[in-house]
């Protein structure tokens, strides 16, 4: 079983936070066919489906993005989970809008979301990150957050959500490479395109002389032309002329 967790805030006042992206990005799983509506239970608003043939709970944590990890860690512990059963999707300042990265484990980045699910469910999770840009100044970063997304966004956002609610059991299969390639692709971008790109193939470089070699390449030495010297290169040689 899997649960996928989107990080936000509830009620309509965020609604259209880029905070929110992640109550977003469920949503659009949730319009998928064999979804439940939504119910609330564990804190949180949840609905019950299957992907690649795994029982999967959607939830949206109704605890404010600062508590998040009590919804998931209560629903973790009721189904006798551990966090590699867990997906959480939230919003990443220190990605351009629209890119997507997915990785297990590691830091929380100041979100105060995911140190709430650090600190309730463990480190060990999958963590999908969908990049909101940032302002350019610390200053402007709360406003950034909390604010909703322009009418312009709409030209990556909704494409986003919609390849990553059509590639949904990519995720559930942890098909990371493939899903990050179709994510890539919606908003007009190149797949893999934060590997490096492989250096060009250089033509051989001649194999270096070694100094004997090198030697034997200079001036032709003085060889005897007459006398019994000469007469013995000539037969091992064959004495042609030039």
């Amino acid at each position: 079983m899997l649960i996928i967790a989107g990080l936000g805030n509830p009620g309509s006042k965020y609604a259209g936070n880029r905070h929110n992206i992640g109550f977003m990005a469920v949503d659009a799983i949730q319009r998928r066919p064999g979804f439940s509506p939504w119910s609330k239970k564990f804190k949180a608003e949840i609905s019950e489906g299957e992907l690649a043939g795994e029982k999967v709970l959607l939830m949206k944590p109704q605890t404010f993005m600062n508590l998040s990890g009590e919804a998931v860690g209560e629903a973790m512990r009721f189904y006798k989970l551990g966090p590699q059963n867990i997906i959480a999707i939230y919003d990443e300042l220190d990605l351009p809008a629209g890119k997507a990265r997915i990785k297990t484990g590691g830091g929380h980045g100041g979100h105060n979301g995911v140190k709430s699910l650090d600190a309730h469910c463990g480190r060990e999770y999958r963590r999908l990150r969908l990049g909101i840009g940032h302002p350019g100044v610390k200053e402007l970063v709360h406003n950034h957050v909390l604010g909703d997304f322009a009418k312009a966004d709409q030209a990556w956002l909704s494409p986003l959500l919609d390849a990553l609610a059509d590639n949904a059991e990519m995720l559930a299969k942890a098909e990371d490479s493939q899903l990050m390639n179709k994510l890539a692709l919606a908003v007009g971008g190149k797949p893999d395109e934060e590997k490096p790109k492989a250096e060009k193939p250089q033509p051989p470089k001649p194999a270096g002389k070694s100094h004997i070699h090198q030697a034997r390449g200079g001036a032709k030495p003085n060889l005897p032309t007459t006398g019994p010297m000469a007469d013995m290169l000539k037969k091992m040689f064959g004495g042609k002329g030039e």
